[in-house]
């Protein structure tokens, strides 16, 4: 029977509300050299060296771009070290001993309101770029190339959907710091002259419309408005989130800026605020530890880069259970299986999932097209995957797998149990290779 999957039902709201801890500083802070999208970097320190929060230690080479490194923490530079990165890379990461006084950099001075607004487009990239802001949705794409373009723009998409279930850390943000989200929206909306700024969330989550109907009082006028998008997944895709919050769709291949609309997470523009008040980088995350692997169920304020290994123990360490754990780096859907533990807590981090593994076997394809039925781009994951398993390259290129966005929904719909998602992607990078 064709069931095209649109409603994954795991409500966030009780998720949101769960209990806030504090995680400890880590004795050892790692920040990544090398990462899912850098292969290369240069380092301005040496071993033995003090370090500073918000302290550049060097610059992350990517394709077309480049990304400064910046400490978490203050204390010794010991050297590099290979760690898990959240996609699963084994990546190179700067070892820094934390002296725990938390020694700010001395570049790091406050600018007051006026400062603040007097902020150009080109003072706001710098600030972007200097304090090495990615795209905290998860793509964790440097977030001032996106301000690099000369497109007019009219209106800014605040991204705080966060669609996959069981996820609640923007959720948790969007309660807890509303004002200071809003400020970081004005200061993108001065500094392209947009007249817009929407604010985007589920319309089931109540108690974010109650909370940003408050936090918006007073704000007649500013083009500043909080705007609830349907209930479906993924709603979170930057496409499907921009065409309910304005009603346009970006056709495959096109960039938003090109229609006049630039689109944030949430969390992206409440680390834009921070970095341009207090001259600081993205310090610490909300982060979920949760799954039937785990003994408790926990929500923490933990410091970026803290090893996974030393948050585990705060939710009581792996259940007994005799079964293998699988752990994903982020949501059921979308996250990163890896491949063990030594995994270092990197920006767009928000949610650890421990589960208990469960073997099963696939069947046939019974070609019932659950998959191609389900899939929001449009494309036809059965055939990509044929197509990857008959080693027919130009076959798959023709398939267009490049626009898959990797929601999950073919392999979760699939009647058979076949993993069609893992096919897709596998299908993506040998078009992007030939």
């Amino acid at each position: 029977m064709i069931a095209k999957a649109r409603h994954i039902e795991l409500p966030n709201v009780l998720l949101a509300h769960q209990e806030l801890e504090e995680a400890p500083l880590p004795k050892y802070c790692y920040v990544a050299g090398t990462n899912g999208r850098c292969a290369s970097y240069e380092l301005t320190v040496k071993e033995g060296d003090h370090v500073r929060v918000g302290e550049r230690l060097g610059l992350r080479k990517g394709p077309f771009f480049e990304q400064p490194i910046v400490s978490t923490c203050s204390g010794t530079y010991l050297g590099i070290e290979k760690h898990l990165h959240h996609t699963g890379k084994e990546c190179e990461f700067l070892k820094i001993e934390n002296d725990f006084k938390d020694e700010p950099d001395p570049s790091a001075k406050e600018r007051s309101e006026e400062e603040l607004k007097a902020l150009t487009k080109e003072d706001v990239l710098a600030i972007m770029r200097d304090m090495a802001l990615v795209g905290l949705g998860g793509s964790s794409f440097p977030s001032y190339v996106k301000l690099q373009g000369d497109h007019q723009i009219h209106t800014i998409v605040i991204n705080g959907v966060e669609c996959e279930p069981s996820l609640a850390s923007d959720h948790r943000l969007m309660l807890e710091h509303p004002h200071e989200i809003i400020e970081g929206l004005r200061l993108l909306m001065r500094a392209t002259g947009a007249k817009e700024g929407k604010i985007c969330a589920k319309w089931i989550y109540k108690d974010l419309a109650e909370c940003w109907s408050s936090a918006l009082a007073g704000e007649e006028g500013s083009g500043i408005s909080f705007a609830p998008v349907w209930n479906f997944y993924p709603q979170g895709w930057e496409v499907a989130c921009i065409k309910t919050a304005t009603g346009i769709d970006i056709p495959s291949g096109h960039l938003p800026a090109e229609f006049g609309i630039l689109e944030y997470n949430v969390a992206t523009i409440y680390s834009l605020y921070l970095a341009a008040k207090k001259r600081m980088p993205l310090l610490t995350r909300y982060v979920q530890i949760h799954g039937d692997g785990v003994k408790e169920q926990k929500f923490l304020k933990a410091r970026i880069g803290t090893p996974l290994r030393d948050l585990l123990p705060l939710a009581g360490g792996y259940t007994d259970s005799g079964k293998k754990k699988r752990i994903i780096m982020g949501g059921p859907m979308m996250g990163n299986t890896v491949a063990d533990d030594d995994i270092i807590l990197t920006p767009t981090v928000t949610s650890i999932l421990v589960m208990d593994e469960e073997v099963w076997t696939a069947d046939s394809c019974v070609r019932c097209g659950s998959c191609v039925y389900s899939c929001p781009t449009h494309l036809m994951p059965v055939l990509i995957a044929q197509a990857v398993k008959s080693g027919n390259k130009e076959r798959v290129k023709a398939l267009h797998p490049e626009r898959c966005v990797e929601c999950g929904l073919c392999a979760y719909s699939c009647t058979s149990r076949i993993n069609v998602t893992e096919y897709v992607r596998r299908a993506k990078r040998i078009a992007r290779l030939s």
